[in-house]
């Protein structure tokens, strides 16, 4: 069986990059590494192809990250 222990899972979608980095910000306060993927992605191919920003967590990490942003934001996944 596979160690998912490593894999990266989507805890925030955003639209607005500040929102990505607030959270980001956040979960690091909590000692939660978190990663932003897609961030450069609109300088790349334009704002019409974005779909969100994506924030990902280790899934050791999922369930408390999701209550800390949930909790702290009032944004959901």
């Amino acid at each position: 069986m596979e160690d998912q222990s490593n894999t990266l899972v989507t805890v925030l979608t955003a639209s607005l990059i500040h929102e990505i980095h607030i959270a980001k910000t956040l979960l690091s306060s909590y000692n939660i590494n978190s990663f932003i993927f897609d961030e450069n992605i609109a300088t790349t191919m334009g704002t019409a192809f974005v779909e969100g920003y994506k924030l990902k967590v280790s899934t050791l990490d999922f369930e408390k990250a999701q209550e800390i942003l949930n909790k702290n934001l009032s944004l959901e996944n």
